[in-house]
């Protein structure tokens, strides 16, 4: 798999990012939760760092989503039964996709909060 070029390597990501979207309600949710953060966006024409921002929340949290899918189908697929060390592993995981979120939400409030204010 080593030395792959540059569109084979593309294609496999992209692969993994479809079987995300199918197979993962979560991510199809932060999906949706991305574009409707590009149509506010595209609605206030902000400056270009709150856009910076805004879109590097998003790019994080799916590729936090990522992450988590790749482990759990990882972890699942080695070790299926459970097992308190495993359910920590996803735990953490999911957790970490909170957090994400979570800021998120609190980088998007500022911007409502500013946006509004001048409008």
């Amino acid at each position: 798999m080593k030395n792959q070029s540059f569109f084979k390597r593309m294609g496999f990501a992209l692969q993994g990012i479809s079987a995300a979207f199918r197979l993962e309600s979560s991510f199809r949710l932060q999906c949706l939760a991305a574009l409707m953060v590009l149509i506010v966006l595209c609605w206030y024409k902000p400056s270009l760092l709150w856009w910076a921002l805004l879109l590097l929340n998003c790019g994080l949290i799916l590729a936090a989503e990522l992450f988590n899918t790749a482990l759990e189908h990882l972890i699942d697929h080695l070790h299926p039964s459970l097992h308190p060390s495993i359910k920590i592993a996803k735990d953490c995981a999911a957790g970490a996709v909170l957090l994400l979120s979570l800021t998120a939400v609190c980088v998007f409030v500022a911007f409502l909060l500013e946006n509004v204010a001048y409008q």
